[in-house]
């Protein structure tokens, strides 16, 4: 396993790690759950992404049964879980200072531990004023609930506001983002938090690498049986990537991408984790696994980023067709 550290702190998470979204509660039970966590955990993953929101909170429930039950030791691990919808109670969802305090407690009770190492605002709220969520957060890490906090899925714009509030009052800043980033979805974590990483020494916990699936090839020929889009409650999704357009295009960029995995000799998968894994400001990329051969695939991925030269990557770039374009220097004529 290779760990990097996360942005400017002084944490090292793995470079791959795995997170219960979907999986915990929703497809599998507690005991394969603890087969997919434990396998991971073998093979050296330490960060553990969760949310309240995963499974009206199933998710963390089941991840703390299972590291009760492996018998881990708490500092080998990085746990972690967003706030934001808690519940169906007016103050149950948002970054008020009341769900912010409210929410992490609620969650460690479900993880059964006294603290997780990073805890993430899992949407930015339009009703909260930024300030207020910045001193809630604080107020957290004052209390030994959580060692760092971050953003999911905010904007550079409302990551920097954040930071400096947070310079201005001598508190703790904001030092990570979960931001989507794939090979189909790029912009991000490639253009807009471009001078995040030395500004403010972003760091990046980075989900859906394998973009719903479909950087698997698993849709290049229908839904297999057991697949995400077999669920009901994915319907959505579903209709999404099978019969829009933007869906069907991304469908097809990964059936053009497939032989070049084949080539390679690695699954679609282990390519598409590699490329994520190749981006220098991605301090770890989450995966999911409902069985313990999927986290031994995806953990093969590290061994493809080699793999990934000059030429392969340039191949893989004529197919997607969507790196953001650099910022244009004005002085050039």
């Amino acid at each position: 396993m290779e760990y990097r550290f996360l942005g400017s702190s002084g944490l090292k998470v793995s470079a791959l790690s795995f997170g219960s979204w979907v999986t915990f509660g929703d497809q599998i039970d507690e005991q394969r759950a603890f087969e997919t966590m434990k396998t991971a955990y073998e093979h050296g993953v330490n960060f553990f992404d969760n949310a309240e929101a995963y499974a009206g909170g199933e998710s963390e429930i089941m991840m703390g049964n299972i590291i009760q039950k492996a018998g881990w030791k708490r500092s080998d691990l990085v746990l972690s879980t967003k706030i934001f919808w808690g519940g169906d109670g007016p103050n149950d969802r948002g970054l008020s200072f009341k769900h912010i305090v409210e929410g992490t407690n609620a969650a460690l009770d479900r993880l059964q531990t006294d603290y997780v190492d990073l805890i993430f605002c899992h949407r930015p709220d339009i009703h909260t004023p930024i300030e207020e969520t910045v001193r809630a957060m604080n107020q957290v890490i004052r209390e030994g609930k959580a060692f760092y906090w971050g953003t999911s899925e905010w904007s550079a714009e409302q990551i920097r506001e954040a930071y400096h509030i947070a310079r201005r009052e001598n508190l703790q800043p904001p030092t990570m983002d979960q931001p989507q980033y794939n090979m189909l979805r790029r912009e991000k974590i490639e253009k807009e938090f471009k001078r995040l990483y030395t500004d403010i020494g972003l760091g990046t916990t980075i989900w859906s690498p394998l973009a719903s699936g479909i950087l698997t090839g698993k849709y290049n020929d229908g839904v297999p049986e057991g697949s995400r889009l077999s669920l009901d409650k994915y319907q959505w999704l579903r209709e999404y990537i099978l019969e829009t357009e933007s869906g069907k295009q991304k469908i097809e960029k990964a059936r053009k991408l497939t032989p070049i995995a084949d080539e390679l000799g690695v699954t679609m998968a282990q390519m598409s984790l590699a490329w994520c894994l190749k981006n220098p400001n991605v301090s770890t990329v989450i995966t999911g696994a409902s069985r313990p051969e999927q986290v031994e695939e995806n953990i093969q991925s590290l061994e493809v980023v080699e793999q990934l030269d000059e030429e392969i990557m340039a191949r893989i770039e004529e197919i997607l067709q969507n790196k953001p374009e650099p910022e244009k220097d004005m002085r050039e004529n």
